[in-house]
């Protein structure tokens, strides 16, 4: 006998459907997707038999997919969004009513209690509203009323069949893409909409007559163009990696035992996805520089997290900055969040309730709760700090980072592969120069002002229109005092705070 066939399961209901069903008179639905919210609601209506109508400020409420011939015939007068809503008491069979943009009007008194007393009367009739807009906008006065939901960006597997069926639609000889590339594309393209991926293939066809490896180029550019809207993160690009950072041989042991860990194979050997580090250190020493190097080492988009933007703007704002730059960074994933100079940023967290109502204490706690909370999934963070005096304790606890190492002043050996590194990147052979005799006269100096000291013998063989040389350097480095000497006590303080309460970056000493 032929086997009986397995059904296949059926796919859960989304949430928007289940507030439908359950008779949930007032939904908000945040989302940039507009066209995406919609196909959901027509797609709820058309399997519980219910009509669809939908409403913006232009055509006013009209049956949903309208043509524009049908458009034409509107009723005016719902271009109003009072009679919009009268207009929906007055309808006789269940429907749902997708308001789009509605958020500017939610506040007006007229309007607010409109739908403050429209929601008893939706329960019995069987109809719904639905608003949806890119940001919340509720009234404390509809908060019992009005139930909010998020539309999470498109999931990998939505990605991966919108894919499918775009390049469904181009000629199959232009499509020039293996499965690792494919792979790459769909890992690349997360946190971006199906209509901005849908964007960013039409590019790729127009500039490339096809779809190959260059499309991955044009998806990490169009990201870039998601975090330039956001006023608190910024792109950051990276050109080289651990080869243009001296010394910290411990840190990058650290990293490298750690490279695979973001793979599906590491989530099945049951070890969770890596969540960061913290770098403290002396200034110059190659903290920021070693933020660009992890983000080149796991190759992944740099997004620098500047603390300092979210405190600047409307009064109330800092935190609601926050949340949505970590959300973006979320969306972005995966990435490396780069969070500069954090000290600056956060300092004053303890007279906060007396100097600015609270404002920084909130935000510290709105990042410590992240960095606690999070699943740590996509999102590498990197913090670094110069001082660690005015830093909120509970900011260096362990379990916000894997890890938290202690960046120092370079060694001899260290100073000399530094040194190296950078006559290099100026197209100097150096085994020209005496390294080991700069490397002893530069004592104390850091990774910063070792750059400068090849700098300055730079200034000094062009005035003489001649090839740099040793006595250069050591000239250079001669004239130089160096910020271990001018700020003496300050750098001693964070070397003697690190000693049993960070990881040395390096395993070099003098």
């Amino acid at each position: 006998q032929p086997r009986k066939k397995t059904p296949s399961p059926a796919t859960p209901p989304s949430e928007l459907e289940v507030l439908i069903r359950a008779r949930y008179p007032l939904i908000y639905v945040v989302s940039w997707e507009e066209q995406r919210v919609r196909q959901e609601v027509t797609r709820i209506a058309s399997k519980l038999g219910k009509g669809v109508f939908e409403w913006s400020v232009n055509p006013g409420l009209i049956p949903a997919g309208s043509s524009l011939q049908k458009q034409k015939q509107r009723d005016a007068g719902t271009q109003d969004p009072l009679m919009a809503l009268d207009k929906v008491v007055e309808h006789v069979e269940p429907a749902l009513y997708l308001l789009k943009d509605f958020h500017p009007y939610v506040p007006v008194p007229q309007i607010r209690r409109k739908l403050r007393d429209l929601a008893d009367r939706l329960v019995k009739s069987g109809k719904t509203i639905v608003i949806v807009a890119p940001r919340l906008v509720l009234p404390s006065e509809l908060e019992k009323q009005v139930t909010v939901i998020d539309v999470p960006l498109p999931s990998r597997d939505e990605l991966d069949e919108h894919l499918r069926a775009l390049l469904k639609k181009v000629d199959p000889k232009t499509v020039k893409l293996d499965k690792r590339e494919r792979d790459e594309l769909i890992r690349c393209a997360q946190g971006m909409t199906l209509h901005e991926l849908e964007q960013t293939l039409a590019l790729a066809v127009v500039k490339k007559a096809g779809v190959d490896r260059h499309a991955i180029d044009l998806v990490l550019r169009e990201k870039e163009q998601i975090v330039r809207k956001s006023t608190v993160l910024e792109c950051v690009r990276w050109d080289t990696g651990f080869e243009s950072v001296g010394g910290l041989d411990r840190l990058k042991a650290f990293l490298t035992s750690r490279r695979e860990a973001f793979s599906a194979e590491a989530r099945a050997f049951g070890l969770p996805p890596p969540r960061g580090l913290c770098l403290i250190g002396v200034q110059g020493c190659g903290k920021s520089l070693s933020a660009k190097a992890v983000a080149s080492f796991y190759r992944l988009p740099l997004l620098r997290f500047d603390v300092g933007r979210a405190f600047a703007g409307i009064v109330g704002r800092s935190e609601q900055n926050v949340r949505s730059a970590l959300a973006l960074a979320e969306s972005i994933a995966p990435c490396v969040l780069w969070i500069d100079e954090l000290e600056k940023s956060l300092s004053g967290a303890h007279s906060s309730s007396v100097s600015d109502a609270g404002t920084t204490a909130r935000v510290i706690s709105t990042i410590t709760t992240w960095l606690q909370e999070r699943s740590g999934e996509g999102v590498y963070v990197v913090a670094t700090a110069n001082s660690i005096a005015h830093l909120p304790p509970e900011l260096l606890r362990k379990g916000r980072f894997d890890e938290i190492f202690f960046v120092d002043l370079p060694v001899t050996g260290e100073r000399s592969e530094i040194l190296a590194i950078h006559l290099l990147k100026r197209d100097r052979t150096p085994a020209d120069f005496d390294l080991s005799a700069v490397a002893a006269a530069t004592q104390g100096f850091s990774g910063a002002e070792l750059e400068e000291v090849v700098i300055a013998g730079l200034y000094e063989a062009f005035a003489d229109r001649r090839p740099l040389n040793t006595e250069d350097l050591l000239g250079a480095a001669r004239q130089t005092i160096p910020l271990s000497s001018t700020m003496r006590e300050s750098v001693q303080q964070i070397r003697d705070w690190a000693q049993g309460r960070t990881r040395r970056a390096s395993s070099a000493e003098e």
